[in-house]
């Protein structure tokens, strides 16, 4: 019975010291990790809630936000019919176009224009490469009537590359990103080793056999990356697209789409929901496909160069 009762209190201060502790520990969980989740939490729903907004309005057969206070309310699918009315397709051809365009020849060129500046060592590389960055900081408000001008007077001489063309367009969008492009694929270029390079060339490979065949696989990260990103921002500007393409067949979906809410006499919200509904499902699906390299992509760029 003795030691029994040895054993017993023996416990007790275990126990005791066990309970103390645990508030601690909870004090410190909170204060280390568990003050993330709310933080969390706050910031999924500041994010969704804008997306079930449209998603509300896209399902709301009135075509307005006059009732949108109360979400789900009324719930029909004829803001999407009523899309086969519009030139709404036609729009979503000629964005995937311009935008396809722009993402590949950005991919191109911002690749070809790194390998220069990485691998070869020629007068005024240096004077090139700070030229880039001092273009690149002005903001792109600045060109936009010298834009427009120089596409009026060039479509005079060459209509495919004057106002209301697409091609103009993708011009346009491929000159205004190059310099950016070039500087995060030129930081990229620069950790693949140039022993590379020179056992290629020994073995009687040329410039472009070991641009195509060696480097580019290499550096197919950095590749999605500036695709993914021409691709974006071309597929939400407005303002050049506006200046450049005038009619509305060859409008894209941010002009187009536009036409349905600048007046406010006729706004045709429900329409313009159900449009951005669908409009994100070619960004969404283009984000999840090349999303293993973006992270990869973007911090090898910016650490080494």
């Amino acid at each position: 019975m003795s030691s029994v009762s040895s054993t017993t209190s023996a416990q007790a201060p275990a126990t005791a010291t066990v309970e103390r502790r645990t508030p601690g520990r909870r004090r410190r969980w909170w204060a280390e990790v568990g003050w993330k989740y709310p933080l969390a939490a706050i910031i999924v729903f500041y994010a969704a809630f804008p997306l079930v907004y449209a998603l509300s309005a896209a399902l709301n057969p009135r075509g307005s936000l006059a009732g949108s206070s109360s979400l789900f309310s009324d719930v029909g699918l004829a803001n999407f019919a009523a899309l086969g009315g519009t030139a709404y397709w036609t729009w979503v051809t000629n964005t995937l176009v311009v935008c396809g365009a722009s993402a590949i020849g950005a991919v191109a060129m911002g690749g070809a224009a790194a390998y220069a500046f990485s691998r070869f060592r020629f007068r005024g590389r240096r004077a090139s490469l700070t030229t880039l960055l001092i273009v690149q900081m002005f903001p792109q408000t600045v060109a936009f009537v010298a834009v427009f001008l120089l596409l009026n007077a060039l479509g005079e001489v060459v209509p495919s590359l004057g106002i209301n063309s697409k091609i103009a367009l993708i011009c346009v969008y491929l000159g205004g990103a190059l310099g950016a492009n070039t500087f995060l694929m030129y930081g990229y270029f620069n950790t693949i080793p140039m022993e590379i390079d020179e056992a290629a060339r020994i073995d009687g490979a040329s410039h472009a056999q070991v641009f195509w065949q060696l480097i580019m696989p290499l550096v197919v990260p950095i590749l999605a990356v500036v695709g993914l990103l021409a691709f974006i921002s071309s597929f939400g500007d407005f303002i050049l697209a506006r200046i450049v393409l005038t009619s509305e067949d060859n409008w894209t979906l941010a002009v187009g789409m536009y036409q349905w809410v600048s007046n406010q006499l006729t706004s045709r919200w429900g329409l313009f929901a159900a449009g951005s509904m669908i409009a994100a499902l070619p960004v969404l699906v283009l984000f999840l496909s090349l999303q293993r390299f973006i992270v990869g992509g973007l911090s090898a760029g910016s650490v080494k160069g």
